[in-house]
């Protein structure tokens, strides 16, 4: 099939399950709650690597927080046993430390529940508030107060949604996954965790040439540069450059969603030739999001 006159690949993203929780961060303005979520979104694009993989889901207007101040929410996703420590271990280091910074459960209804323990940092000083209608801790610091729920909620959603952004030259790839990462921006319950929302260095499992173990190495079925090298390449002719967009959601709807919200964004960019998407034929996970069923 077509969009916009851009071939879409017949394949198939394939996802696979992983716990997420929503952390709602709020600021005396939006800028001051994106930088404290900026901060606690870092060093976690993938689970290969970083200890969780996380991402800015989207702004929260005073309407949408339980402070009634701008905010930003975010999910944090892993294990179902390293959520818990990553929520806390993220807002403790940086969200409490953050500029005019409170912290919220944006899973208020989810089955699933756990605690963490800032409260502690306040050395017997800290003391309980109700905001909102919520049960938080208010915990005396040198720029006045800060204050945060403790219960969060968490939830089994979908990680790997992915597709290929290519094009006869980078600035043109590039610019068509910057498109489709801002439209993936603008759906609620779904992140994408690269930095930009962009992966330059897709990858695939172990190593085919090293004997020591390697968790990734360079996936160059999708390498341009040496398309001519690689016997069983995925680089259609005249591809210069792909980049791939990996996104994260709540459940398989919201993956579909932000997938064909990001697809649509890319193709519209002139340049983009050709779409695609990753899988390890149905081996990695139980989703299967195949790209001409998206629209």
């Amino acid at each position: 099939m077509e969009l916009n006159g851009v071939p879409i690949d017949n394949t198939f993203a394939e996802g696979f399950p992983i716990w997420m929780s929503r952390v709602i961060i709020t600021g005396v303005t939006r800028e001051w709650a994106l930088i404290a979520a900026t901060e606690a979104t870092g060093f976690a694009t993938s689970a290969i690597g970083c200890p969780c993989e996380a991402g800015i889901e989207g702004y929260l207007s005073g309407d949408e927080t339980p402070d009634g101040r701008p905010g930003v929410s975010i999910l944090i996703c892993a294990s179902k046993k390293k959520v818990p420590e990553q929520v806390m271990e993220r807002i403790a280091e940086c969200v409490l430390t953050a500029a005019t910074t409170s912290v919220f459960n944006g899973m208020p209804d989810a089955e699933e529940k756990f605690d963490i323990k800032i409260h502690f940092f306040g050395d017997k000083f800290e003391s309980k508030v109700e905001v909102g209608g919520r049960q938080c801790w208010k915990i005396p610091i040198m720029e006045g107060d800060y204050v945060g729920e403790e219960v969060f909620g968490m939830v089994k959603g979908v990680a790997g949604g992915n597709f290929f952004v290519m094009a006869d030259n980078q600035m043109t790839a590039l610019m068509g996954a910057k498109a489709a990462s801002d439209a993936i921006f603008e759906v609620r319950g779904a992140i994408t965790s690269f930095a930009g929302g962009i992966v330059a260095s897709g990858s695939k499992v172990g190593a085919k040439n090293y004997k020591f173990p390697i968790p990734a190495t360079t996936n160059e079925q999708y390498c341009p540069t040496i398309r001519e090298k690689v016997p069983d390449t995925k680089v259609p002719e005249g591809v210069k450059s792909i980049y791939e967009i990996v996104i994260n959601g709540v459940d398989e709807a919201s993956v579909k969603k932000a997938m064909a919200a990001g697809i649509k964004a890319a193709v519209m960019v002139p340049g983009v030739s050709f779409i695609s998407a990753g899988n390890y034929e149905g081996k990695l996970g139980p989703f299967q999001f195949k790209l001409a069923e998206l629209f």
